[in-house]
């Protein structure tokens, strides 16, 4: 944190759609593509080695006897001053992180939120008592001001050749305001720059109290910092045409008069004002906290600014424009902090910081306004409609479902329950958990993997139990079909051109020569559509993706086939299996650069085979004489094939000796495990693909997460256990015939995904 790294990183959009679908796993993979995060920031998160140790926090507070968690979570959707930001926020109430996110989504469709800053001053107060002549003493002050604030700079001359210091000195008189008279109050006006300065004010305060004694003649007594910052404001504002307000039975109109005079009470009562402002500290404190700040002082501040006037108000404004538009509108003293040591003593701080994005505190202090405005809006609005209960429904049904003890496996169907009945209380929770218990509907059928029933033209995916690498040195390898297919349809288009629809992963493009594309399946397509003669045809390709990308389960390989056979099916194109097979082999060699041929293989013929390459290849049916139940563990890093196998190209190079011996040691178990799966001996096949991975390991084709996955597939009963495909990431296979579903739930319980299919 010392060194800002983040300063210049250019922000993605903070739109996510569909963010709060994913699982952790999957939330923190799309951060890292989308660079929100670093490759050791995404790692630190997945693994929970971002979190506080019980050691570090000894040294934080006094008495310590542990470290206590709660949830991070992000703001989205935030656009503020024209630049995107995702909000790390750390909160335990339900529904805070998901209404800023929906209220953010809605100011964005407006352009956004639009915020200043007065900057970054805090008060240094100095009491002076026993001061026989108070306003004597407050001109002996001013006159004086020039000595005392060059005495107070030079107490801290880094601070002041950033920019920063005393900028300015007032002074106040408090009459009969103790018993020994009249006080004098002296206010160092500091610049704390990027700092949260609390420390740095305190010790200039100390350091001029004796030279204003001499000057005053009075007692210093107490000499520390204000936390009203009130020459510290941060301003946000926003204009919402009313069509965006419309929704839930209330035309844009209602909601946003609605909301005006929910404001107007809160401005004219302390008792709804009160309830009011805390609800703007409902978006504020959770990003102060992410942030490292005291958010403490930020609701001190705020507060007494309410009360400024001498009566407790709102401290937002909401109105309506002369062209009928909301107008909203904030104010609050805000005095944050981005570097120093109370942040850097917190691990989870340094992400939060390079999540936001931001290069100073009074950017910080910005983003903090258009949270609290984007928080009250979502909270008025929802009382201005539906009332805010309903709004918590939801997500208080969860917090209460997770409190009752309801396990994955029946989580969302007790959130449901426990809204139908309207009791969302823990008791009515345990009552359906127990109802769910003794049913005899099978409790994890979403762990077990389904096929596809739509019957069009598709492209299998598949596992390699054994033989990775190896098969494209000629060493034998055993796949089978997994019920993870992709497939395609394609229609007439009446617009020119090829219009390639992947909606599942956000492609919609018409192919165009020459231009470079993120996904290599254009490039793939182009080759496909060249070698059928079809690339001057008008046509729509609609694919429907069910196998993860760069999982090693054959992805690309079942995306050309089913395209392929979509195609031909379409133009009336007849295509054998093998030609098939052979066009497919074609667009993974363009792909992954060497292929072995055994993905398209499985992708067309879509059975448990032993695949050894050539020109044919030797494929042989494997009969197997019960279905073997596996586990797919999936650790949602990619596993990029090509890189892989350059990888083990580049050492094969270089030491053949070595490396043509381990692919015979690999050939060898395959032949071996081919017996072992006909004549059903599953514990030999398991020490065969346990013996593979540590092949596989030798290659340097695993990874850290790989090889998690597989230890806890073995300390949970697999018989074998070893990663499956290109490695470098993507899946696991474990062979796991009597407890799959421990496997599967143990894997899923540390954060990653997990599925049960028979290999047959």
């Amino acid at each position: 944190m010392k060194e800002q790294k983040h300063k210049d990183k250019k922000m993605p959009s903070s739109r996510i759609a569909n963010f709060y679908r994913l699982s952790i796993q999957e939330r923190l993979k799309i951060l890292r593509e989308r660079n929100f995060i670093s490759e050791e920031e995404y790692i630190r998160l997945k693994n929970g080695n971002h979190l506080l140790r019980s050691e570090d926090s000894d040294r934080m507070i006094e008495n310590v006897i542990g470290v206590f968690g709660l949830p991070m979570g992000l703001g989205l959707n935030f656009k503020v001053n024209g630049k995107d930001y995702v909000v790390p926020m750390v909160v335990e109430e339900p529904s805070i992180v998901a209404a800023v996110s929906s209220a953010a989504k809605v100011v964005r469709q407006a352009g956004g939120f639009t915020a200043e800053y007065t900057g970054p001053i805090l008060i240094g107060q100095i009491q002076i008592v026993d001061v026989k002549n108070p306003s004597a003493a407050k001109q002996a002050i001013l006159q004086n001001k020039e000595e005392i604030i060059n005495l107070a700079n030079s107490l801290h001359p880094k601070m002041v050749a950033r920019g920063g210091g005393v900028q300015d000195l007032e002074v106040r008189i408090l009459s009969g305001a103790s018993s020994r008279g009249d006080m004098v109050v002296v206010h160092l006006l500091v610049d704390t720059r990027d700092a949260m300065g609390a420390n740095l004010v305190n010790s200039m305060c100390e350091g001029v109290a004796s030279l204003i004694e001499k000057i005053t003649g009075g007692e210093v007594f107490l000499r520390i910092l204000s936390n009203l910052a009130d020459r510290s404001l941060a301003r946000a504002q926003c204009r919402i045409p009313v069509k965006l307000l419309e929704g839930k039975g209330y035309s844009g109109e209602q909601v946003r008069d609605g909301i005006i005079l929910a404001y107007e009470f809160a401005a004219a009562d302390p008792y709804r004002a009160t309830t009011h402002n805390k609800g703007i500290m409902n978006g504020i404190d959770p990003v102060v906290i992410a942030t490292g700040n005291d958010w403490r002082a930020i609701e001190a501040a705020a507060h007494a600014y309410a009360a400024r006037n001498g009566r407790y108000t709102s401290l937002t404004r909401w109105e309506k424009a002369e062209n009928g538009d909301l107008l909203g509108f904030i104010e609050l003293p805000i005095r944050v902090g981005i570097v120093g040591g109370p942040l850097e003593s917190n691990p989870t701080v340094a992400i939060a910081l390079h999540l936001l994005n931001i290069s100073s505190a009074a950017e910080l202090a910005q983003v903090l306004a258009a949270v609290g405005l984007a928080q009250n809006l979502s909270a008025i609005r929802a009382l201005a409609t539906e009332g805010i209960q309903r709004g918590h429904m939801s997500l208080h049904a969860r917090s209460v479902a997770m409190a009752a003890g309801a396990t994955p496996e029946i989580f969302e169907t007790v959130v449901e329950r426990l809204i139908e009945t309207n009791e969302i209380k823990v008791w009515k929770a345990k009552e359906i958990i127990n109802e769910l218990a003794v049913k005899e509907e099978k409790p994890n059928a979403e762990l077990y993997l389904a096929p596809s029933e739509q019957k069009i033209p598709t492209g299998h995916g598949k596992v390699i139990l054994l033989g990775e690498h190896a098969v494209v040195y000629g060493a034998h390898a055993i796949a089978a079909p997994i019920p993870l297919a992709m497939q395609a349809m394609v229609s007439d288009s009446d617009e020119d051109g090829i219009h390639l629809i992947i909606s599942r992963w956000g492609v919609e493009e018409r192919l165009q020569k020459g231009k470079e594309y993120r996904y290599s399946i254009f490039n793939s397509l182009s080759l496909i559509l060249h070698e059928l003669g079809l690339e001057k045809e008008n046509m729509k390709i609609e694919v429907f993706p069910y196998v993860p990308r760069a999982m090693g389960l054959g992805g690309s390989a079942s995306l050309a086939v089913a395209i392929i056979r979509a195609l031909a099916e379409k133009f009336k194109i007849k295509l054998s299996l093998e030609e098939i097979s052979q066009l497919a082999y074609k667009s993974e060699q363009l792909v992954h650069g060497t292929a072995s041929g055994i993905d398209n293989t499985l992708a067309t013929y879509g059975k448990f085979l032993l695949f050894q390459k050539g020109n044919p290849p030797k494929i042989q049916e494997l009969r197997v004489p019960q279905p073997i139940r596996i586990v797919i563990g999936l650790t949602w890093s990619e596993s990029l094939t090509a890189k892989m196998v350059s990888r083990v190209r580049r050492a094969w190079e270089n030491n053949k000796r070595l490396y043509n011996h381990i692919f015979k040691e690999i050939d060898q178990l395959v032949l071996e495990a081919a017996k072992a799966i006909e004549n059903y001996d599953l514990e030999h096949l398991g020490q065969l693909m346990n013996i593979n991975q540590g092949l596989l390991n030798a290659l340097q084709v695993s990874g850290r997460e790989i090889e998690e996955l597989v230890e806890i597939a073995r300390n949970n009963g697999a018989l074998g256990a070893k990663l499956t495909g290109g490695g470098g990431g993507g899946a696991i296979i474990a062979l796991c015939p009597e407890n799959a579903e421990k496997v599967a739930k143990a894997i899923r319980n540390v954060g990653y995904r997990a599925y049960i299919t028979d290999l047959k």
